[in-house]
């Protein structure tokens, strides 16, 4: 089987470097010309953990190669992946014009072919998206009918950014939603193809079931870290508690499970405030209003605001005060400011009059798009420190995790730092300067 895949973002990239290196034939297809030139050469065009290796390697091998011509990829490929991106409008709903396009530029393409091609929407899109709107306008432009030579098919991914190569890799399940029998069973092949004897549960079900797994996942992941995030609000409030120890201990419960139950700065990145928005908006306009997908956007929110506070509490004031950011990007082993909670934090931090200087060791050009010149960005650890009046740790990459208090002592004016990751440890950090610690009682 030979792979297109329309789009060269996150999804679009990991999924066609890890087809290729598993050995299948893959055309990837995007109108940015620079990005199809990098890829090309082997080069990812933002950071990813593992993907750049894979990526040169595939291509040196000759299993992967990139296109502007959508025409190109599709009539030479049998199987074509679907992943442009469906950002977020002003009013929270989904986007889906980008979509749309790629769905006619598909169904022009397959005017031209009489073999039949399956096509396989990796995109979130909202119920219903699938059937109603791509396969629709891939009819209209094509001439032809689904479910005759064309097959159609919905896999949502599950890929968390900075693991999306070992995501993609080692599954929990692959989740597909099938037009018929046959598009479901060609996929699924495919799957069982790429995955062999490690192959994870394949769940079949029909396309808008699929569409709703994706957006039902997200909701409740980010509902577990909002929870976490008010308990451990509650758990500083009261003497000798800590949240860490309170989610180690639920963790256990198999009804739980310990994944999403750190306590932090909230979550960012390009899927939970898209998809949660998309969610409340959809089932706004079929006339239910969603109260704890609200609740869990409003936590988040809130959270940046609470970290600002403490800094507040242990400065007096933030007026004229320099704050460290150790970390920018919305979680570590990627470059993606998207939605990143040093975005909310830092905005925070200037209203109320504060100087912040920001450090992060791959996110620092990224992070000048999202934040701008509101903020100043330090070329080190010890540059980020010197002479600040409280650090935040943001965003837990392993090089912050081996800094020790000495680091803080010798470059802050005030040696005072809120743990936003709950990294480092409380007694040690303690003993040797002002720490607050996420989830932490300060009395």
């Amino acid at each position: 089987m030979r792979i297109s895949v329309i789009g060269a973002g996150y999804v679009g990239i990991v999924t066609a470097a890890c087809l290729a290196d598993r050995g299948i034939e893959v055309i990837c297809s995007t109108h940015n010309e620079k990005n199809a030139q990098m890829i090309n050469k082997g080069a990812a065009p933002f950071y990813e953990k593992d993907l750049e290796p894979m990526l040169k390697k595939a291509v040196k091998k000759g299993k992967l190669h990139c296109t502007t011509n959508r025409e190109e990829a599709i009539l030479n490929t049998d199987i074509t992946f679907v992943t442009v991106g469906t950002p977020m409008r002003s009013d929270g709903s989904i986007d889906l014009s980008f979509i749309e396009q790629a769905a006619q530029e598909i169904g022009k393409a397959l005017k031209n072919k009489r073999e039949y091609q399956l096509i396989v929407v990796r995109s979130t899109v909202v119920p219903g998206t699938t059937r109603n709107l791509i396969g629709k306008k891939i009819e209209e432009n094509g001439g032809k009918k689904l479910g005759e030579s064309i097959g159609l098919c919905m896999q949502p991914e599950f890929l968390r950014e900075g693991e999306a190569v070992n995501d993609t890799l080692n599954p929990d399940m692959i989740v597909i939603g099938e037009l018929d029998k046959t598009s479901g069973d060609i996929l699924e092949s495919l799957q069982r193809k790429f995955y062999g004897e490690k192959c994870p549960t394949i769940l079949r079900m029909n396309i808008e079931s699929a569409e709703m797994v994706k957006y039902a996942n997200n909701c409740f992941l980010a509902t577990k870290i909002s929870f976490a995030n008010e308990i451990a609000n509650i758990c500083e409030l009261v003497p000798r508690v800590d949240v860490k120890e309170v989610m180690k201990a639920i963790g256990f419960d198999h009804r739980i499970n310990p994944k999403f139950l750190d306590a932090g700065a909230g979550w960012g990145g390009s899927c939970f405030a898209k998809d949660l928005n998309a969610m409340k908006a959809f089932s706004t306009n079929l006339g239910y209003k969603p109260k704890i997908i609200t609740a869990t956007l409003e936590v988040n929110e809130m959270q940046a605001k609470h970290i600002v506070e403490l800094a507040e509490m242990k400065l007096g004031t933030l007026r004229d005060k320099r704050i460290a950011l150790l970390g920018l990007s919305f979680k570590p082993n990627t470059d993606d400011m998207r939605d990143a909670p040093s975005i909310r934090i830092s905005n925070n931090l200037v209203e109320k009059g504060a100087t912040v200087v920001g450090y992060d060791p791959y996110a620092t050009e990224n992070a000048k798009k999202a934040i701008g010149e509101k903020i100043s960005y330090a070329k080190s650890i010890d540059d980020c420190l010197k002479g600040a009046d409280c650090a935040i740790l943001v965003t837990e990459w392993d090089v912050f995790k081996d800094l020790k208090p000495i680091d803080f002592l010798k470059n802050m004016k005030q040696p005072i730092l809120i743990d936003a990751r709950r990294i480092y440890n409380p007694k040690e950090f303690s003993n040797k300067l002002q720490y607050i610690g996420i989830g932490m009682s300060n009395r």
